[in-house]
């Protein structure tokens, strides 16, 4: 007796899925092949390149690849991505924090985020926070934007001197740093 194995070397069979799906490839590697030989062709017939379309510098662009080019040029990548989230704030950290937390300025040569907070509790509460917030900052911006954040209390009110001051008040109270 006899038993019959199936080839193994052969490939299974491909469903009509999968069929639709070879041919969309080679459909798309014939058209972008038939047009670098147009284009190929084009320039044979005017004698090499010239002025076009985004041939040169100078050609008009939209606004958004105008201010994107200036960006990378300029090397203000960090700066920019970092204002990004100063104005993306509440959702990266939450509308509660946002509420009482706001990042103030980042210093690209430290790589240090200062946030001041509306209180004391909420500084300490931050500062606790403070290597989750990095991390997810990170991961937003790129590795290694912040490397520190800086959390400020609240500023206070405005000292008094001399006789401006309440007798017997001691001053502004421990609630302000």
């Amino acid at each position: 007796m006899t038993e019959e194995r199936p080839d193994q070397s052969k490939a299974p069979e491909l469903s009509g899925v999968d069929l639709a799906r070879q041919a969309l490839v080679a459909a798309k590697e014939q058209a972008r092949a038939r047009g670098a030989a147009a284009q190929q062709k084009k320039q044979a017939r005017r004698g090499g390149l010239r002025s076009g379309a985004r041939a040169d510098g100078r050609d008009p662009l939209p606004l958004g690849a105008a201010i994107n080019r200036l960006i990378t040029e300029r090397g203000w990548e960090t700066p920019a991505a970092v204002g990004g989230v100063m104005g993306r704030w509440p959702q990266l950290v939450g509308p509660e924090v946002a509420q009482h937390c706001e990042p103030q300025r980042y210093d690209e040569d430290a790589r240090v985020l200062t946030v001041q907070c509306d209180s004391t509790a909420w500084a300490t509460q931050l500062r606790l926070l403070a290597p989750t917030l990095v991390a997810r900052l990170n991961e937003d911006l790129g590795h290694g934007t912040v490397k520190l954040l800086k959390v400020l209390g609240p500023g206070g009110p405005a000292r008094r001197y001399g006789a401006l001051r309440a007798p017997g008040s001691r001053g502004p109270g421990d609630t302000y740093g």
